[in-house]
């Protein structure tokens, strides 16, 4: 007797419906239990789960020959997510489940030997397709039926084991759907974060993180140890927008992917603050590995991807990142295909300028030599920084201002005007649904959004010839004067806009 389940394979960050088709054949002469369709080790050991969790529920596995297919047959599986579509087709197929109770829906779920639903990742994406696919219902383990239900238009049946589901199935204890309540308010800002009103002086270097926030520019931070560049990236959580709803659930289907999600809240509240260490690999920074999965670039979409002691990474992996910096996506390639992951991200780096940590230091002096300094500082290539809007040099703060028991402007004050200038920004981008904010712009939404003043124009002309900046370049100082004077509520680029976007330019090497 042949039966076919429905359940999910997630490719990337998308679903694929996947038919779980179990053909049993009682005259075979010798038991055995096959599954085709290129499963890879987790999903051929389902054999062995769903063997014993049907006997450990208490019903009958009649040892005879089983063949599961899944269905498409070129597409890999892996992972552990069949195992309840499996023992559903197997009792389907002995006649212990009614045929007509597994039309219109999904199974989706890991078994224990016991017949326990455990948790799989991915759950998201996987009902998002079967909702698309027109799936009126979707049977999720107990544990991931808060992070199902934010997918609307689809029942949510928690399923805590097999013995309950196959009740269900008959309909002698049904189980009830599951309904998500989402708060959907602003969030507060979370426990733990930096305040700006803690870190003493850096008024300059303060005031380029709040443009950066305003526009999602990215920020290069360079100065001496000690004099702050990390407690100041750390705080920048602080003084981002909150996530939209919708950005909210895009995050949420990365994190349900990546298996990061917390039990107790489905969904992502915050903007992600992704710190790899610099001794992480080009797969953990872009993604990849045989089956594609994301990478810090992806995990920090919506957020912020901080990258301390930069210059200390290997030179292989920084250049990799011009693809996400630029296109605000990662694309991996394999030979069975390639796939593509978001990756719009604030990026904030973080290194000393020479190798003993101290050149151009007023007090300390430094020991390395020309050709050290010059090695150490070309490790950041030129089309590198180019991407980068805002170049601040983080100068030692003085002990008068450490020992002041003053307290500077709180973060939720620099928040209110980030948000203020993101409003303007959404209410601008309103017909360009892929902007953002201003460092999304294309470069002809510049030419139609970054109106400058005539005496803005001179200055603008003259920065770019003296400083001898590139086309991009160009564009991005457009776009940060843009972000400036959405902060000062101006709807047209004045002078005093285009001069505070330039100085943020880097300086040309020298020692």
């Amino acid at each position: 007797m042949l039966a076919i389940v429905n359940a999910c394979a997630v490719i990337g960050l998308e679903g694929c419906i996947v038919e779980v088709q179990t053909d049993f054949n009682p005259r075979a002469g010798l038991p055995s239990f096959t599954i085709v369709g290129l499963p890879d080790n987790a999903v051929k050991e389902s054999r062995e789960r769903v063997r014993s969790a049907i006997r450990n529920s208490g019903f009958d596995f009649i040892n005879k020959a089983y063949v599961i297919n899944l269905s498409p047959a070129d597409l890999p599986k892996s992972g552990p997510a069949y195992d309840l579509a499996g023992a559903v087709g197997v009792l389907a197929a002995t006649d212990q489940v009614p045929l007509t109770s597994i039309d219109g829906a999904v199974f989706l779920g890991e078994l224990s030997l016991d017949g326990s639903v455990r948790h799989v990742k991915g759950i998201m994406p996987m009902v998002y397709t079967a909702q698309q696919a027109g799936f009126a219902r979707a049977y999720v383990p107990a544990d991931d039926a808060p992070e199902a239900a934010l997918v609307a238009g689809i029942e949510i049946i928690p399923v805590r084991s097999l013995a309950e589901l196959v009740e269900h199935l008959y309909g002698l204890n049904p189980i009830p759907a599951y309904f998500a309540v989402v708060d959907t308010a602003e969030p507060a800002i979370p426990d733990g974060l930096v305040d700006f009103a803690d870190v003493k002086g850096q008024h300059f270097v303060k005031r380029a993180l709040e443009i950066a926030a305003g526009g999602n520019h990215n920020v290069r931070l360079i100065g001496s140890p000690g004099t702050g560049k990390t407690l100041l990236a750390r705080a920048m959580p602080g003084i981002m927008p909150p996530l939209s709803y919708a950005e909210a659930l895009d995050v949420t289907r990365i994190y349900s992917v990546a298996d990061m999600l917390q039990s107790d809240e489905p969904l992502v509240r915050y903007r992600p603050f992704r710190a790899p260490h610099h001794t992480t690999s080009q797969a953990g920074i872009i993604g990849g590995g045989s089956i594609p999965k994301p990478g810090e670039c992806t995990l920090a979409h919506r957020g912020i991807l901080f990258l301390d002691e930069v210059t200390e990474m290997s030179v292989h992996v920084l250049e990799v990142l011009r693809q996400p910096i630029e296109d605000k996506i990662v694309t991996i390639s394999r030979a069975k295909g390639s796939l593509t992951f978001p990756a719009n991200f604030l990026l904030v780096v973080a290194h000393n300028p020479c190798p003993c940590g101290y050149f151009g230091d007023p007090v300390k002096a430094c020991t390395c030599t020309p050709v050290m300094i010059d090695r150490y500082q070309s490790k950041l290539s030129g089309p590198l920084l180019d991407r980068i809007d805002i170049h601040v040099n983080v100068a030692r703060v003085e002990y008068d201002k450490l020992m002041s028991g003053e307290r500077a402007e709180p973060s939720v004050n620099i928040r209110q005007r980030v948000e203020a200038a993101r409003a303007r920004q959404q209410a601008r981008f309103a017909e360009h649904p892929h902007v953002v904010a201003n460092s999304d712009m294309t470069v002809s939404e510049i030419d139609q959004f970054c109106v400058l003043a005539p005496e803005a124009k001179q200055l603008l002309e003259l920065s770019v010839r003296r400083m001898q900046l590139s086309a991009r370049a160009y564009h991005r100082v457009l776009k940060l004067s843009r972000t400036i004077a959405d902060l000062a509520d101006s709807d047209l680029i004045q002078v005093q806009h285009v001069a505070e976007a330039v100085q943020y330019r880097p300086q040309q090497r020298s020692m």
